[in-house]
C-alpha cells in the first residue's frame, strides 16, 4: 500500500514533523486557487512512484494563471502507467542544504534500517553506488527504538564526508535526534516497509522541513490499517473507474496470482518464490530485462498456465515467455499439456520457452518439442535461449 506523497505528509504533519504548506488540486482552478494563497508553488503530480521530475510531472510556477496551465498539462499525464489523480501544490522553500532520512526493511536482518545521507536530492541507491561513504546507517533495537546517541553517531558518521557542514555536525544533530525518532515512531505505527523523506531541508533559518515523502505499508498489516486503505483506494479512483495503482498489478490480484509488473519485455513464470527471482536474475545475466515475476504456486496445473501466460501477455511489451517449472507433485508432462493447450486457445505467437525438472520431465519435454515450443534442460540454457529468441538471436 503506496501512499501518495501528500498522504504520507500527512502523517508526517501528524507526528509532528514539519512539512511545507500545501494544498491538494484535483482539478486546475484548485491549483490557481491554491498558488493565490501560497504564492510561488512548485505543481507536483501525485502519483505512487518515483521519477516524476524526470517524466515532466512537477512544475514550479510564480503565478495563478502558470499553476492552472501547468495543472492543466499534469493532470492528463500518465507517469510509468499511473494516471494523475490531483496535484500537490507546495509552497517554495529556500533551501541551505538537503539530506536524506529513511527506513526501509533489511529482510536479512529483520530489522528496520535507518539511512542518513548528506546527498539529499538524489536516488539512496545512486548514493550508496557512487559516494558509499556519504551514508551512515543504524539498525535500531525494535523494542527500544533508536537511541538518542546512535542518531548523533549516525549523524557524525555522514557529515564527516560533507565538508560544508562537518562542523556543524554537532549543532545539527540535536534537532535530527528529534525528528528521526518521530520518523522511526511513523514507520513503526503503520508497519511501513519504506519511509523516507527525499529531500529533508534544512533552511537558511536552521529548520528542517520534509520537501518530500515516501510511505509504504507492508501489505501483509493492511488489516491493521484497514481505514487508510479505504481511503487510498476511494482517493486513486478516477471517474472513469481507473486506479493509481498498476494496472496490470490490479488484473493479476483479480485472477488470484502473484504477479509485480517490472519494465523489461521477458515474461518470466515460475513455482516457487525463490525460483522465481532466480529466473529473473538469469534473464539478466544473459542480457535480457525481466517484465514480470509471476509465481504459480506449488501446483502448476493447465489452468493456471493458461492463466498465467495469459495475464503476463497483458503487457504490449511483452516479446517472450520463459516459464521455469520445477516439478515434484507437479508431473512434467502435465505442465506440457498446459502449455500447449495454452497457446493453442490463446494463439500466441511470441517465443515461449520451458524449462522444466522432475517427475515425468523428459516425457514433458518430448511433448514441447513435437508442439514447436523450445524445451531446455537448465534454467541457463532456457535464459539464453529466450534472451536470443526476443533479442532477434537463432
Amino acid at each position: 500500500m503506496k501512499l501518495l506523497e501528500y498522504q504520507a505528509k500527512q502523517q508526517f504533519v501528524a507526528a509532528g514533523i514539519a512539512t511545507p504548506q500545501g494544498r491538494l488540486a484535483r482539478t486546475p482552478a484548485e491549483a490557481a486557487a491554491a498558488a493565490r494563497e501560497l504564492g510561488r508553488v512548485a505543481v507536483k503530480a501525485q502519483v505512487p512512484t518515483g521519477g516524476r521530475g524526470k517524466a515532466g510531472g512537477i512544475a514550479v510556477v510564480d503565478t495563478p494563471d502558470q499553476a492552472e496551465r501547468e495543472a492543466t498539462r499534469i493532470l492528463a499525464m500518465d507517469i510509468r502507467g499511473y494516471p494523475v489523480r490531483s496535484v500537490w501544490c507546495e509552497t517554495g522553500l529556500s533551501i541551505e542544504s538537503e539530506f536524506y532520512l529513511g527506513l526501509t526493511l533489511d529482510r536479512d536482518r529483520r530489522l528496520l534500517a535507518l539511512i542518513f545521507s548528506a546527498a539529499g536530492g538524489m536516488e539512496i541507491e545512486q548514493v550508496a553506488e557512487e559516494s558509499p561513504e556519504k551514508i551512515a546507517k543504524l539498525w535500531p533495537d525494535p523494542f527500544a527504538g533508536p537511541q538518542a546517541y546512535e542518531i548523533r553517531q549516525m549523524v557524525f558518521a555522514a557529515l564527516r564526508h560533507a565538508p560544508r557542514l562537518r562542523d556543524r555536525a554537532a549543532k545539527l544533530a540535536a534537532p535530527l535526534v528529534v525528528l528521526t525518532q518521530k520518523l522511526y515512531g511513523v514507520a513503526t505505527a503503520l508497519d511501513a516497509v519504506t519511509c523516507e523523506i527525499n529531500p529533508l531541508v534544512l533552511t537558511p533559518d536552521g529548520d528542517f522541513l520534509a520537501a518530500d515523502g515516501k510511505l509504504e505499508v507492508d501489505e501483509n498489516a493492511h488489516y491493521r490499517h484497514r481505514p487508510l486503505a479505504e481511503e487510498l483506494a476511494r482517493d486513486a479512483t478516477g471517474d472513469d473507474g481507473r486506479t493509481g495503482d498498476d494496472p496490470y498489478e490490479v488484473e493479476a490480484q483479480r485472477r488470484g496470482l502473484t504477479y509485480v509488473h517490472l519494465d523489461g519485455d521477458i515474461g518470466v513464470i515460475g513455482n516457487g518464490a525463490g525460483l522465481v527471482m532466480n529466473t529473473l536474475d538469469l534473464v539478466k545475466q544473459h542480457g535480457g530485462e525481466p517484465a514480470d515475476f509471476l509465481d504459480v504456486g506449488g501446483g502448476a496445473s493447465a489452468e493456471k498456465v493458461r492463466n498465467s501466460l495469459e495475464m503476463v501477455l497483458l503487457d504490449p511489451k511483452v516479446r517472450g515467455v520463459f516459464i521455469n517449472i520445477f516439478g515434484g507433485i507437479t508431473r512434467g508432462d502435465e505442465v506440457a499439456k498446459g502449455v500447449i493447450a495454452a497457446r493453442d486457445e490463446l494463439k500466441i505467437t511470441k517465443p515461449l520457452v520451458v524449462r522444466m525438472t522432475g517427475t515425468r520431465e523428459e516425457e514433458g519435454r518430448e511433448l514441447l518439442q513435437e508442439a514447436g515450443i523450445v524445451p531446455a534442460v537448465s534454467a541457463t540454457e532456457a535464459a539464453d535461449k529466450i534472451v536470443a529468441l526476443t533479442r532477434g538471436g537463432v
